[in-house]
């Protein structure tokens, strides 16, 4: 069987930092473009969507935090950021804007290329998770189909990142249980992952917004020092 050869998207205004990039996910079998700046990042989107944005937030004439911002207008490619470690507000805000991971510099290449794959990992819909036959996971007037990975709201989609989809399934498939910042963790990412609390709540604002643009405000619940859970998805204001 032909196995499909995945593209990465590498944007960041340092050669260097490019190069040592290049070279690790060459070696892991991606094919590999390379942008310095914003503008070109969007340009070559538009010739050809990557299956992974690799994408430094601070970028001269146009940081990565505008970059993600206008491909979440049109696109839901997977964006891993690469930031600073005095950046914390940036790396949420970038979560926020939909990023679906982060690395913070320094960094190692072979890290970076561990999370990309774990980040393309969850894209794939060989697993699901459901004891229906259909695979749809149903709740009140939520649906979720992980072989399609789209989520809707009483018939109408709502547009998910893979980070905010794999969360909500984790719930789903947890009804009436709360899952904890580090239970959210693991599942997505895996046992001793480190990514911080914060971003977990990013994530789950997101998903409110999402689903309160389309009148869902019940479908995830908080539990104040604990985690969260699935809410009863009714729906009503």
């Amino acid at each position: 069987m032909e196995v499909m050869t995945r593209h990465v998207l590498l944007v960041d205004d340092d050669p260097h930092i490019r190069a040592l990039l290049a070279f690790a996910f060459d070696k892991a079998g991606f094919a590999v473009e390379e942008a310095g700046d914003g503008e070109a990042a969007l340009v070559a989107v538009t010739r050809q969507v990557p299956n992974l944005v690799v994408l430094d937030i601070n970028m001269p004439r146009m940081d990565g935090l505008e970059v993600c911002r206008r491909l979440r207008a049109t696109s839901e490619v997977p964006v891993l950021f690469l930031s600073s470690r005095d950046e914390e507000f940036d790396r949420v805000l970038g979560i926020e804007l939909g990023a679906d991971d982060y690395v913070t510099k320094p960094f190692s290449p072979r890290e970076v290329v561990a999370r990309a794959n774990a980040i393309l990992r969850r894209t794939s819909p060989r697993i699901v998770q459901s004891g229906s036959a259909s695979g749809a996971i149903v709740k009140g007037k939520l649906q979720l189909d992980p072989e399609a990975w789209s989520a809707n709201w009483a018939g109408a989609e709502v547009s998910l990142t893979v980070s905010e989809f794999n969360i909500l399934k984790a719930l789903a498939l947890a009804p009436g249980r709360i899952l904890s910042r580090d239970q959210l963790i693991d599942q997505l990412h895996g046992p001793g992952f480190a990514i911080t609390d914060r971003t977990i709540d990013s994530h789950i604002r997101n998903l409110r917004r999402k689903f309160g643009d389309v009148g869902a405000i019940d479908v995830v619940e908080t539990k104040a020092g604990v985690g969260y859970r699935l809410g009863p998805c009714e729906g009503g204001r």
